[in-house]
C-alpha cells in the first residue's frame, strides 16, 4: 500500500514589531498573517522569505519555524502551512495586489475577526506549548497539538 499522497505546501508569517503583529485583509478572504505557496525547488525557508517581500515589502531576518497548521481537502489532498515568526526586518512597509497590510496591537488583535484558525496560529507562534494545529472533522474545528 502507497503512503504517498498529495500535499499542498504553503506559509505564513507572524511578523512582530514590539506589542505589534502585522496582518493583511487579504482580498477576497478576510484578515490573516501574510504568507502564501512554496515554489517547486524552493525550501521552505525561502519561501517564506520571499513571501514576505512580496506581500508586505519587508525582508524578514531568520523567520523561525514554530510549527504546521493543516487539513485534509475533500478531494483528499492534504494542505500545509509552515507557521513562522520573525522580529526582525528591514524594508518599508508596502501592500501588495494580495491585500492591505497594517500593524495592530495585539490586545486589538484578539478582538479582531480574522478567517479560520489565526487566533490559534498566534498561540503556537508566541509560546511553547503546541506545534501543531490540525483541522478535526470528527471534532469540527481545530485541534491544537504539541
Amino acid at each position: 500500500m502507497s503512503r504517498a499522497s498529495l500535499v499542498e505546501l504553503t506559509n505564513l508569517c507572524v511578523i512582530c514589531d514590539g506589542s505589534r503583529v502585522l496582518v493583511q485583509d487579504k482580498v477576497g478572504c478576510g484578515v490573516v498573517f501574510p504568507g502564501g505557496h512554496v515554489e517547486p525547488g524552493e525550501s521552505m525557508l525561502a519561501s517564506v522569505v520571499r513571501e514576505m517581500r512580496e506581500e508586505t515589502g519587508l525582508t524578514v531576518e531568520h523567520p523561525v519555524l514554530c510549527g504546521l497548521k493543516d487539513w485534509m481537502r475533500e478531494d483528499g489532498t492534504r494542505f500545509i502551512v509552515a507557521l513562522y515568526r520573525a522580529d526582525r526586518f528591514s524594508g518599508t512597509l508596502q501592500s501588495s495586489g494580495e491585500g492591505r497590510v497594517f500593524w495592530i496591537e495585539r490586545e486589538d488583535f484578539a478582538r479582531l475577526d480574522t478567517i479560520w484558525g489565526m487566533h490559534e496560529v498566534l498561540r503556537i507562534c508566541d509560546g511553547a506549548d503546541y506545534s501543531e494545529m490540525f483541522y478535526s472533522e470528527e471534532k469540527e474545528g481545530w485541534v491544537l497539538l504539541g
